[in-house]
């Protein structure tokens, strides 16, 4: 008897078209699920007569009290190698074998640009107007050149997002608790005396940092007070780091000029969240991973961790 796969959350549909899944196909059943389980409840019984689960980053956790209640679970694959929302131990306990994938860090990169510049010229507004019939240039963009970035977190992502304000022109600061000023240099970037400066000082702020014990809330109200009330906030990396009532706080009072946010709270965003009426906003639903060669990483090594699974020689095991 063949073994069922579960492929979770793939809203596009294409888990299947992005890699080939033929080397699998007499071992095993391969099931996409398009759209997503809303808790714990409705995963236990959709997933209970599968053998493998194939998960996106982080968006499902895999607390113990779900994998007991999975009790064919056998291979828990999820993509990229760093996950915070399995448990490990109760995997570990109940049999399963956890793996990841490698994920590139180059699309989070582009989409923050993509934010960016949105924000910066309008690009939004100014084409849903053109595309109505609205007036003819509505707003007035604000320059790259000559002003300051601060990029919160300098590791893969945060450096080429820094390199790529450089050859805009732009001024470059970065910050984060154990950034060196050896490593800023050597990226070509100041490192601002603190995180306030950086704040204060920035015309555009971009947060890249993983989400820890430490970095949870670090923007809170107080933080988004420092921002000018002609500076851009974008945050492509974990909602929880960014008080998000503070956020929209200060969107809606015009304290910031704008914010391109691609993270939230809960995920996905359910129809009446303020963050979809939020002003000043340019939001995407979590698409920083979204690119077709991610996907084909994903995906692709996904097949080959079930072929080397069913081998008996695991490959990317985490944690």
């Amino acid at each position: 008897m063949r073994l069922r796969c579960a492929v979770l959350d793939d809203f596009q549909n294409v888990s299947t078209e992005v890699a080939d899944w033929s080397p699998l196909a007499d071992d095993v059943e391969v099931v996409p699920f398009t759209t997503h389980f809303p808790d714990e409840d409705a995963l236990a019984t959709a997933l209970a007569e599968f053998d493998i689960v194939v998960t996106l980053r982080e968006r499902v956790p895999f607390p113990a009290s779900l994998i007991a209640r999975l009790p064919r679970l056998r291979l828990l694959i999820a993509s990229g190698m760093r996950n915070s929302v399995i448990d490990y131990a109760a995997a570990e306990a109940h049999g399963v074998t956890v793996c990841g994938t490698a994920s590139s860090s180059t699309p989070p990169v582009e989409l923050t640009w993509a934010l960016l510049l949105g924000l910066a010229r309008g690009i939004v507004e100014e084409s849903n107007g053109l595309r109505s019939g609205g007036p003819w240039q509505q707003t007035v963009g604000a320059d790259l050149h000559g002003r300051r970035l601060g990029v919160l977190g300098l590791g893969k992502i945060g450096s080429r997002v820094a390199q790529v304000g450089l050859a805009f022109g732009m001024h470059v600061s970065a910050w984060s608790q154990n950034l060196t000023k050896e490593y800023a240099d050597e990226v070509g970037v100041h490192l601002a005396a603190s995180k306030e400066d950086l704040l204060a000082e920035s015309d555009f702020v971009s947060v890249h940092l993983a989400l820890s014990d430490r970095t949870r809330g670090l923007l809170g109200p107080a933080e988004i007070a420092l921002l000018k009330p002609t500076a851009y906030l974008i945050n492509t990396s974990r909602a929880a780091i960014v008080d998000q009532d503070a956020l929209l706080g200060a969107l809606r009072e015009g304290r910031i000029a704008g914010a391109g946010v691609d993270v939230f709270d809960v995920e996905p965003l359910p129809a009446d969240h303020p963050m979809r009426s939020a002003p000043r906003l340019l939001a995407t639903p979590h698409l920083g991973y979204v690119s077709r060669a991610n996907y084909a990483t994903y995906y692709g090594q996904a097949v080959e961790e079930i072929q080397a699974y069913l081998a008996g020689s695991p490959v990317r095991r985490l944690p």
